[in-house]
């Protein structure tokens, strides 16, 4: 499997590889945004003979360079190789499209018992904030199902160069956990796909989890990067859809969701990006939802789905 770069928000865009062979619904279709109409195919960057890959973080970085964050694993299978062998890899090209060469793994499960983390570091996303960088990731206990899914939690990494070292905060614990009050959303799911975002003074951690038969995306705030973080009592996004791979950022001034749209219910367009708006990126209205990202025919004219 390869991973395309065409956005800042590409993690989620990475989702096109997995969902294109969908396609639309007969439905109304969201408006189109800007970014939809401006993306460009460029092509796969990282290739790695020995390793499937998956989820890609870019940033750049002091020197110019583009550093991209990766999930990566050397079985050809993805599923359960994604959740029992998933390690974060660090790559690094002299311009965002690639190409992107090694530079080191920076996370990988420890397999001991009992340990929230000991399997599958994956969904990385990366932050800078003043002279921190903040790596934001998934990982479970057991990689067996039961107790996966709802074993998985996020934790954080720090570092002050994106060639580390890089810290596990909160002692090694993770940084969010599904809610231990039986009347909260959260309470016996998990918490997966983290994004993070600073809105004025308070950080956003932006998660999925499971949600009246779909999946919604939820909010935790904090006053400090380490945290501790505290959930909002009800998720951001409306029950009955299936979305998750959220990357946040700002964009004209407002807070920005941009996720996939699995089932089409969203969007009209089966497998396509969901671009959710917010002025406080606390209330995002799906009303107000845009199409982020097409199926990947739209810019890969030459694309052939078998």
């Amino acid at each position: 499997m390869t991973v395309t770069c065409v956005h800042p928000s590409v993690r989620a865009l990475g989702a096109i590889l997995l969902l294109v062979g969908f396609a639309p619904l007969s439905r109304a279709v969201a408006p189109r945004s800007a970014m939809a109409d401006h993306l460009t195919w460029m092509g796969p960057v990282v290739a790695e003979t020995n390793y499937s890959t998956w989820c890609v973080a870019p940033i750049l970085g002091d020197d110019g360079k583009t550093h991209l964050f990766c999930a990566r694993w050397p079985e050809a299978n993805v599923d359960p190789a994604w959740r029992k062998s998933s390690e974060i890899a660090h790559y690094v090209a002299d311009q965002p499209e690639g190409h992107y060469t090694f530079r080191e793994v920076v996370l990988k499960g420890s397999g001991r018992t009992g340990e929230w983390d000991a399997f599958a570091p994956h969904n990385p996303e990366v932050r800078r904030f003043g002279d921190t960088y903040a790596l934001v990731y998934i990982a479970n206990s057991d990689f067996h199902q039961p107790p996966h899914p709802r074993n998985q939690q996020i934790g954080m990494v720090t570092a002050s160069s994106l060639d580390g070292p890089w810290k596990k905060v909160n002692d090694g614990g993770p940084l969010l956990s599904p809610s231990a009050d039986s009347n909260h959303w959260t309470h016996g799911s998990q918490v997966v796909n983290p994004t993070l975002l600073k809105v004025g003074d308070t950080f956003h951690l932006y998660f999925k989890a499971r949600y009246k038969g779909g999946t919604a995306y939820g909010l935790a705030t904090a006053k400090r990067l380490e945290g501790p973080y505290t959930m909002e009592p009800t998720p951001l996004t409306y029950d009955g859809i299936f979305i998750e791979d959220g990357s946040a950022f700002m964009w004209n001034g407002r807070v920005c969701l941009l996720t996939t749209d699995n089932h089409g219910k969203v969007t009209g367009t089966r497998g396509a990006g969901a671009l959710w708006t917010s002025d406080d990126g606390r209330r995002f209205d799906p009303k107000s939802v845009q199409l982020g990202y097409d199926l990947i025919p739209h810019y890969f004219k030459g694309y052939d789905a078998a």
